[in-house]
């Protein structure tokens, strides 16, 4: 997948300026190449982006999708708690530049802001998006596994006595929503298979 051909397309269609387009792919590489990231990179987006590409005609806006898709980790910071209100605020002085409306700018404001809690919303798209981000959680045991273990190396700083009850807490979150996944596509796909998942790294942890 070509994400930097993806991304210009996606802000030719709001602007004509090639400096400005360039200037914004680039922090966006740079971000999400940055040492310390191991899952939460440009591979993340691109398996996003393959995920909502298949359910594109259930999207009203999948241009706005797509620009929430490529901010919504450009912060992120093993140590901060407000990653995501970080990656908001970040992306929207950017979307501004490109010409977006205020109501779009915002609504993708708001749909970075909702990975963080990952709770059912009343836009539709904002439940896509949050499907594609945790869609890893019920892909076969060893892709989740290669998933929980660069997790692991991104939190690396923090010794096993407090990294594993924070990400036991963190499974145990998912667990408890009455469904991981809010759309009836996702939860055909994979809801039965994060279960699994989730359960068996508790197991291990």
């Amino acid at each position: 997948m070509d994400l930097k051909a993806i991304f210009e397309k996606l802000c030719h269609s709001f602007t004509e300026d090639p400096n400005l387009i360039t200037l914004l792919w680039q922090e966006i590489e740079a971000r999400y190449s940055e040492k310390g990231r191991y899952y939460h990179t440009l591979v993340h987006l691109e398996q996003m982006i393959h995920e909502l590409e298949s359910v594109k005609d259930h999207l009203s806006d999948f241009n706005g999708v797509l620009f929430s898709v490529f901010y919504h980790d450009v912060i992120y910071d093993a140590f901060s708690q407000s990653n995501e209100e970080k990656s908001a605020a970040y992306a929207v002085p950017r979307l501004e530049k490109l010409g977006l409306s205020p109501d779009r700018v915002s609504k993708i404001h708001d749909q970075i802001i909702a990975t963080k809690a990952h709770q059912q919303s009343e836009d539709h798209d904002t439940n896509y998006l949050l499907d594609a981000d945790l869609s890893v959680l019920g892909k076969d045991w060893q892709t989740y596994l290669d998933y929980s273990q660069k997790i692991r190396k991104e939190y690396a700083i923090y010794p096993d006595f407090l990294y594993k009850p924070g990400r036991k807490k963190v499974l145990k979150h998912f667990l408890e929503f009455k469904n991981i996944f809010k759309t009836e596509v996702f939860r055909s796909r994979y809801e039965m298979q994060a279960g699994i998942n989730l359960k068996a790294e508790l197991e291990i942890l």
